[in-house]
Parts: structure tokens; C-alpha cells; sequence
């Protein structure tokens, strides 16, 4: 298997990702099937909207799960202190600034899979997250962003 299909994850992101996929197996299941169940009692199947409607969120459950258990099976836990002090890595806190706007933004850069912009937490496979991977305190980095080209100077690295 090669690097590129490895998901990397914190340790504390993969023990969410576990506790939500046995939650689903167990709970979510039950409940699927208490709603098949119901539906089925309410007669001919070939007419109950109901039913079809239980099995079509049976169908999106088990999808969810298996992109879940997928994840899981590729799943590398990541620990910011193998990484080169210094220069912008995965698990890099960074405050950068717009040089345009003068608008600063801290991020978190973090794995595809863990990205939250609300919280701050910047994917390494967006256009930001790309261009600032590998770069140092002061660098200024160019992106082309679908905003068009962005210019942000780094301020800060933890």
C-alpha cells in the first residue's frame, strides 16, 4: 500500500472515529431496523412509502459506515514531533496574514478528513494548506486559490 492511501489522523481524532463507528454498529443498527420493522407492519410493501423510505436510510447508513470502517483500515496516527521544528507541517499551528487585506488567520493544518474551518482546522490538500507546507517563519507564499491569487506572509509557526 502506498503512502498516498494512508489517512492521517491525531490520536484523538482516530479514538472519536472508532467510538462513532461502534455507535453506529450498534445503536444505528437497531434503530434502522426498529424503523424497517415499524414500517413493514403497516402492510403491502409494494405500496408503503414508509418502507421504502427506512430501506433507502438503511442504504445511506450502510454507505456511512463502510467509508467509516474504510478510513479506520487506513488510518496512520500522526505526532507533530517527528517533524522538522521550524517549517510548516501537518499538526502545524500557523498565524498567517493576508498581505493584501492585512487580515490575519491562524490555522491548525490538519488531514482531509479532519478539516473544520470553523474551528480553525486547515486541510494540507487545500490551496492554502499546499502552499504553506514546508515553508518557514517569514515566508511570504503565493496560492491560487478559487478567489483567485492570494499572497500571505507567515507570521508564526508552533
Amino acid at each position: 500500500m502506498s503512502d498516498v492511501n494512508f489517512v492521517y489522523l491525531t490520536k484523538e481524532r482516530l479514538i472519536e472515529l472508532e467510538k462513532e463507528l461502534l455507535d453506529l454498529k450498534t445503536n444505528g443498527r437497531k434503530e434502522i431496523a426498529a424503523k424497517i420493522a415499524e414500517a413493514r407492519s403497516h402492510g403491502d410493501l409494494s405500496e408503503n412509502a414508509e418502507y421504502d423510505a427506512a430501506k433507502e436510510e438503511q442504504g445511506m447508513f450502510e454507505l456511512k459506515l463502510s467509508k467509516l470502517e474504510n478510513i479506520l483500515s487506513r488510518a496512520r496516527i500522526i505526532d507533530a514531533s517527528q517533524f522538522e521544528e521550524g517549517l510548516v507541517h501537518i499538526l502545524s499551528e500557523v498565524k498567517i496574514k493576508n498581505i493584501k487585506t492585512q487580515k490575519v488567520y491562524n490555522y491548525t493544518l490538519v488531514s482531509p478528513e479532519e478539516s473544520d474551518s470553523t474551528l480553525g482546522r486547515l486541510s494540507i490538500t487545500s490551496p492554502v494548506g499546499q502552499g504553506l507546507l514546508g515553508k518557514k517563519m517569514g515566508d511570504r507564499v503565493q496560492v491560487k486559490a478559487p478567489a483567485g491569487l492570494l499572497e500571505f506572509e507567515i507570521l508564526e509557526i508552533k
